[in-house]
């Protein structure tokens, strides 16, 4: 990295700039879904844990993930350089070097599933070591670059926070966060695509064997609404094991409807111009406001059944 300051700058500002770059490593966006998916977990959990090891025990979690998109940022800067969406990043754009991120990345997987396993317990420990591993080994170092299915299986590592959530809190792994792994893992397919749809030629450039790249656009748009099909009636499942309130199974279900509905234009655009891109991104914003409400519907619903406000 360049230690010489802009013209300007001074070192403070500097020394926040550096700052800036090396949480950047962390990918935070991605950090805050797995930290709100992880506290539903732990709040849809019965028994409990004192608040103050509870709060320590979700901020191994997003430590953690932290650390996987370091590993994943390091492993994948020569791809990062190519595409137009990735190529400031800290490592290609020189503000961070490739070793740093490499250190940083295993200092911090190995300090958070230990502080994990000595505020809560080994299964939310394990599961969470998995979680790195499979993303910064398996998907990032393997499936990536080798089957266009890279974000299917792939996609189990973002789809453990909420189980290592409520395991934190338990000690175990029951239906209920297994249905809420299922939302997420289903969900990924639809929410990459139609991202990959939109930057298709950013994926062929760099050589990542993205759905769109390797099976075309028409195979992509009909795996996403297979998918989206498999996807809508699961957030439903809660009302019916009885871990949710009907008003949440009613909110749920218009919610997958919609999703469906936005798949559906996806699935029946033809060629691959701008209106192919325009009902993708359609989706894709959809696709975050569809899992942020479920989450945050199942989160409310519960705390008002506690209380007593919703039967």
């Amino acid at each position: 990295m360049d230690p010489r300051p802009v013209a300007g700058q001074t070192e403070r500002e500097l020394f926040a700039a550096e700052l800036g770059d090396y949480f950047a490593l962390l990918k935070p966006r991605v950090m805050s879904l797995v930290v709100f998916t992880a506290f539903v977990g732990m709040v849809l959990a019965p028994g409990g844990l004192h608040p103050v090891l509870a709060a320590i025990s979700l901020l191994a979690i997003a430590v953690g993930a932290g650390a996987a998109g370091a590993l994943n940022m390091w492993f994948d800067s020569d791809i990062d350089a190519v595409m137009g969406r990735t190529r400031n990043r800290p490592i290609p754009s020189g503000r961070v070097e490739r070793g740093e991120a490499a250190f940083i990345g295993v200092f911090l997987s190995v300090a958070s599933v230990l502080v994990l396993y000595l505020v809560s317990n080994w299964v939310a420990a394990a599961l969470l070591a998995f979680t790195i591993f499979f993303y910064a080994v398996i998907y990032t170092m393997w499936l990536k670059r080798w089957t266009a299915q890279n974000i299917v299986i792939g996609g189990a590592s973002g789809a453990l926070p909420p189980v290592i959530g409520w395991a934190a809190m338990t000690g175990s792994v029951e239906l209920l966060p297994v249905v809420l792994f299922l939302i997420i893992f289903l969900w990924t397919p639809p929410h990459s695509w139609a991202l990959a749809l939109i930057r298709s030629g950013d994926y062929d450039r760099a050589g990542v064997p993205m759905m769109p790249v390797a099976a075309g656009h028409k195979s992509t748009r009909r795996q996403m609404f297979a998918y989206s099909v498999l996807l809508a009636p699961l957030p439903v499942v809660p009302t019916l094991i009885g871990s949710a309130s009907i008003y949440y199974g009613v909110f749920a279900a218009v919610l997958g409807l919609v999703f469906l509905e936005r798949a559906w234009r996806v699935f029946v655009v033809e060629g691959e111009d701008y209106r192919e891109r325009e009902a993708a991104r359609s989706l894709f914003a959809y696709s975050i406001l569809y899992l942020a409400l479920v989450f945050g519907a199942l989160l409310v619903d519960t705390l008002l059944v506690r209380l007593g406000i919703v039967g």
